[in-house]
């Protein structure tokens, strides 16, 4: 008994001197060693451990010199979405309203995932870049994780490390992370918040778009609204077509039609449909082609360009007087202090149209007689959409949405009076907001379309009596 506790007492006492002497050690190299030949002696260490093991590891820096790597970024988003929730520790953070919790590793944790078959284990760390601070430590997935760290003088870089068999090293490099890029850029897509650019102070301000309006919640003719929903599914499908033909990424909608037939509404069911941004070119805030160009430059891409009531939001010049200018501007005379037809023209399908990709540009008014021709052509305005006054099916879909109402007794008189006069979807929307009761709402749109019907007759009979 006394030879075994003589044992362990001299096994403690050579542990406890070999700790001492590797932290005399490390104190020692810490003071006399240079943190240079500290980072080379650590990296050759990594290197041989790296020769003998069959993992191999790849990392994913935050940023890449002053630029964030996009693939940090997807790799946050996609893991987020497969974290195990068994996990002992998880840090959650929100940091817009419309979107969720966002869940991520916390210090120590690691997750698996599988693809195609491989394995592969993810860590987050984060390096001190600090002169001298070489050693790597556990971080967090935070969107504020290193802050702190800044705020002592210290630079931290986070990184994701990913690690797998080395023999699967090009599946790893040429198919999981480009399924996680593609992954991510989809899941982002489906849930970003949508944002409505203005422009203020000679720039764009964004502001949420929170448009309720849908494709299935449009007043509008059943078959044209498909044939507009088809028509931007294949133009985001397009991307290859449009490089091979060798023209720009985008596409041109003229809505047209009286006041209230829901153009407004088709627009943001449009950006709802592609979850795009919409940017709003009030075109009398703009002062010049120039300053159109940098605006229009400035938008994003994945977007929607809406210039609303065109025919009358500004006096475009037209071709002849900007070539008048032109050739008064070689005596000296300024040509561009002001917006004209051909600087919008060349921005729908000129040079900078190629500005940007993937863009829908959408022009609305109540008159297409009075638009400039040039406006018009294909390639401008690939599909004219005309909005017209409400139908049958546009009561039936505004009384669904309103009132839950499929059938109901006063259904078809409202519907044959609606087929007479011309009344807007918006001025039947407006009816059927008045009441919360379907009942009450149906009798007062049918006395609503008597009256204007009445009021139509004695209209025709005075123009005729006019006339005699």
């Amino acid at each position: 008994m006394s030879s075994s506790s003589g044992s362990y007492e001299k096994y403690i006492t050579t542990a406890a001197s070999v700790a001492a002497t590797a932290m005399v050690v490390r104190s020692v190299v810490s003071e006399l060693v240079p943190y240079e030949v500290r980072d080379l002696l650590y990296a050759a260490g990594r290197y041989l451990r790296s020769r003998v093991s069959s993992r191999h590891t790849v990392v994913i820096d935050e940023a890449e010199g002053l630029s964030a790597n996009q693939i940090y970024d997807a790799a946050r988003t996609y893991l987020a979405a497969r974290i195990s929730t068994d996990m002992p520790r998880l840090r959650v953070s929100r940091v817009d309203e419309a979107q969720g919790i966002l869940v991520g590793m916390e210090q120590g944790e690691e997750m698996v995932d599988v693809h195609d078959g491989v394995e592969y284990t993810w860590s987050l760390v984060s390096r001190d870049n600090t002169p001298g601070a070489a050693s790597r430590v556990a971080g967090t997935t935070g969107a504020y994780a290193g802050a702190g760290a800044k705020a002592r003088g210290r630079l931290e870089i986070k990184s994701f490390e990913v690690s797998f068999h080395k023999k699967h090293k090009d599946k790893a490099l040429k198919s999981y992370l480009p399924h996680i890029v593609a992954t991510a850029k989809a899941m982002k897509d489906q849930h970003r918040s949508l944002k409505m650019h203005m422009i203020e102070y000679d720039a764009w301000t964004a502001v949420d778009l929170r448009h309720p309006s849908t494709f299935d919640t449009l007043a509008m003719d059943k078959k044209l609204k498909q044939s507009v929903m088809d028509d931007l599914g294949r133009f985001v499908k397009r991307k290859d077509y449009y490089r091979r033909i060798g023209r720009a990424w985008k596409r041109g909608y003229l809505l047209y039609g009286p006041p209230g037939t829901g153009k407004s509404s088709l627009i943001a069911a449009m950006a709802n449909y592609l979850k795009f941004d919409i940017y709003d070119l009030e075109l009398t805030e703009v002062k010049s082609n120039s300053d159109l160009r940098r605006l229009l430059v400035g938008m994003s891409n994945r977007s929607i360009l809406v210039v609303e009531d065109i025919d009358c939001s500004i006096e475009l010049q037209q071709r002849e007087d900007g070539e008048k200018r032109a050739r008064s501007s070689s005596a000296g005379e300024e040509n561009d202090d002001k917006v004209t037809l051909s600087g919008l023209l060349n921005f729908v399908d000129g040079l900078w149209s190629t500005s940007g990709e993937e863009r829908i540009i959408v022009f609305t008014t109540n008159y297409r007689e009075r638009l400039d021709p040039a406006l018009l052509r294909p390639g401008r305005m690939d599909m004219h959409i005309h909005m017209g006054y409400c139908t049958a099916e546009s009561f039936r879909i505004l009384a669904r949405n309103y009132h839950s109402v499929e059938n109901h007794a006063m259904c078809p008189e409202i519907e044959q009076l609606i087929e007479e006069v011309m009344v807007s979807p918006a001025e039947v929307a407006e009816v059927l907001m008045r009441n919360e009761n379907s009942d009450v709402v149906l009798q007062d749109l049918l006395e609503f379309l008597k009256a204007k019907r009445k009021e139509v007759g004695e209209r025709k009979a005075a123009n005729e009596n006019g006339n005699e």
